[in-house]
């Protein structure tokens, strides 16, 4: 089974079983100032998690496309990708473990064909210190559904991941482990989980490629949590039973399940085979780029890997209204690019070759997301320009390498100044110092790799405080910048043109951010004409509610929404005046929100644009503050 048919089937799966099927959401997270990305199934859910009412009910199920920007530096082995799908199931106080493992569990053996004698499950292991007990209630259901196929499964008791390399197997099938590895909230193990948050057990599911030996460089022993590629977990089944109290954890009279399992990851043991990239969404990838450079996978694997992973994270990034640019989601966009163009230098592809991949991504992913096909032609445009910028930055590389060069030596500081700045492979800077009979400073690689570590270490400081679960923005504050972006919103349409559409939005406590199409720079004109708008609409004291409404009916009667947002059968729309009369705006949003926009002018506060400027190619970028 390839893993375009792992994916409907999944869906119909839980489907048949009451679950409403729910589309994707952007990889850009709207109105989310905690997180760059979607970085999981669950993170477009967690408001529902967290006790919000879904509109298509307390049965769900989805495949998110996702990105991780913290794996980039891991793409090149057959493992890690930056880009993939997570299929997810939830159910929001409706059923719980009796109903979810048993499911997974037949879906994986029964639909997907996987051999039961190859999953090994974790489950937690318990915190006393805080009464939550261990979860034999899930290590039961396990050991039945296991004797169900003819296999005994033995428990075994490991702790800490440490605990696992000392341990290693002992005959068991089903581990349990600590709250490192078997516990979620959203500020990690029980002893951080954050006062008031809903939090739980989870049990996790790992599939055994035998004929991988364990490499003793990861630890004494094997375990299913072992780095070592012998074990690949493939999805994993949260219970959120609990509340974080100051006192400790209560029972939630209503518990969730959030299941979330790697669509690539479940394809492949189905394939038979542990490299990630011989699956089907990612082989004709693959196929390509040996035709284009005349190479073989099997010898030139990592550059093929990189390639075909940046590239295919880029594509679904356009796909979702991202550009190449010098920040923020852009930025690794960027970056993503140039490496994966990097690479294509390693195979000897001199000329413009990203394009040449999109019909080959478009016919990978077309028919799950039909907007693949709608953007297609944005994404070839994006490719195009991106790559003849950094073939062009490249080449002033070149001029940067003979001044570097000009002394007859290069150092660490100049090879790592190449790489980040200009793009130039590591190997190929020395290749060309040794063409250009130039040795190269003994302790190049020791300084190369010093200065690469602080960059990684800047990027883990800049991202701290990221997506943990999400609901970071919901103070006074942020629900008056959220509203305010409403009124600038339909403001920018009115003074600039109905061409104007939303591509970005990020709120702080300090300001609000927004990103729009719009061709040239906004005028002070036009800036003094939006802010006049928009506090004659605060000084009105609109109402500001919300209705749910068929999402048709709501696009074809013009209620706005963000650009590349996925949307299901009902939406809810926020209006910012009488919604049965006279109105200002309304649009396709999930909330908070005041009350009234006169609330948006407590203490004498006035909405004032600070910043207006260019934030990628036909992209504006807003800030404004409420002072």
């Amino acid at each position: 089974m390839d893993a375009q048919e792992i994916r409907k089937k999944y869906l119909e799966f839980f489907a048949a079983r009451g679950h409403a099927v729910i589309p994707r959401a952007n990889l850009v997270p709207q109105e989310d100032a905690t997180t760059l990305f979607t970085g999981s199934g669950m993170q477009p859910m967690v408001p529902y998690l967290l006790g919000a009412e879904h509109p298509a009910g307390t049965r769900l199920v989805d495949s998110q496309v996702c990105f991780r920007a913290d794996d980039i530096e891991e793409v090149g082995n057959s493992r890690h990708t930056t880009c993939f799908q997570m299929l997810g199931n939830w159910s929001l106080g409706d059923y719980f473990k009796a109903e979810q493992l048993p499911w997974f569990f037949e879906f994986l053996t029964d639909v997907v064909g996987l051999n039961p004698t190859k999953l090994y499950v974790t489950c937690f292991i318990g915190a006393p210190e805080y009464d939550i007990p261990k979860d034999t209630e899930s290590a039961e259901i396990w050991k039945k559904l296991f004797a169900a196929k003819n296999i005994q499964a033995q428990t075994v008791d490991i702790g800490s991941e440490a605990d696992g390399y000392k341990k290693g197997m002992n005959g068991g099938r089903i581990f349990f482990y600590d709250g490192q590895k078997n516990w979620w909230s959203r500020g990690g193990p029980p002893e951080t989980t954050p006062i008031g948050d809903p939090c739980g057990p989870d049990s996790e599911v790992f599939y055994l490629f035998d004929e991988v030996e364990h490499d003793p460089k990861w630890g004494g022993k094997c375990h299913p949590n072992c780095d070592c590629g012998r074990f690949l977990e493939i999805g994993n089944s949260v219970f959120m039973a609990y509340k974080r109290t100051e006192s400790g954890f209560e029972s939630l009279p209503k518990p969730n399940v959030d299941f979330g399992g790697g669509l690539e990851r479940i394809a492949v043991p189905a394939n038979n085979d542990p490299d990630m990239f011989k699956i089907s969404l990612i082989w004709p990838i693959i196929e390509k780029l040996q035709t284009i450079t005349g190479k073989s996978y099997e010898a030139h694997k990592a550059a093929m890997q990189v390639i075909a992973d940046h590239l295919r994270g880029a594509f679904f990034l356009s796909i979702d209204g991202v550009v190449p640019s010098n920040n923020q989601q852009g930025y690794v966009m960027r970056r993503i690019m140039r490496r994966a163009i990097r690479y294509g230098l390693e195979l000897g592809i001199a000329q413009d070759f990203s394009v040449q991949l999109i019909p080959v991504l478009v016919g990978l992913f077309k028919d799950d997301f039909p907007e693949v096909a709608e953007q297609e032609h944005t994404a070839v445009e994006v490719f195009a320009r991106e790559e003849k910028i950094f073939r062009q930055t490249l080449r002033n590389g070149v001029k940067e390498f003979g001044k570097m060069t000009a002394s007859g030596q290069l150092t660490g500081e100049h090879i790592f100044k190449l790489y980040d700045t200009y793009g130039f492979p590591m190997e190929l800077s020395v290749e060309e110092a040794g063409m250009n009979n130039v040795r190269v400073d003994e302790g190049w690689k020791h300084e190369f790799d010093h200065l690469m570590q602080a960059q990684k270490d800047r990027s883990r400081t800049a991202t701290q405080g990221q997506f943990k679960g999400g609901l970071g923005g919901h103070s006074d504050i942020h629900k008056k910048y959220h509203t305010a972006t409403h009124l600038m919103y339909r403001a920018l349409r009115t003074v600039l043109g109905e061409h104007v559409i939303q591509r970005g939005s990020n709120i702080t406590e300090e300001r609000l951010r927004f990103d729009f199409s719009h061709p040239q720079k906004v005028t002070p004109e036009q800036i003094a004409e939006i802010e006049k708008i928009v506090n004659e609409q605060i000084a009105n004291d609109l109402p500001m509610t919300w209705q749910e409404m068929n999402t048709k009916e709501a696009l074809s009667a013009g209620v706005l929404g963000a650009f590349g947002d996925k949307y299901g059968e009902t939406v809810k729309v926020y209006t910012a005046g009488d919604p049965n009369g006279e109105w200002f705006s309304q649009e396709i949003c999930g909330g908070p929100h005041v009350d009234h926009t006169a609330q948006l002018s407590e203490s004498n506060k006035t909405f004032k644009i600070t910043k207006e400027e260019a934030s990628s190619a036909g992209i504006r970028r807003i800030k404004a503050v409420l002072r």
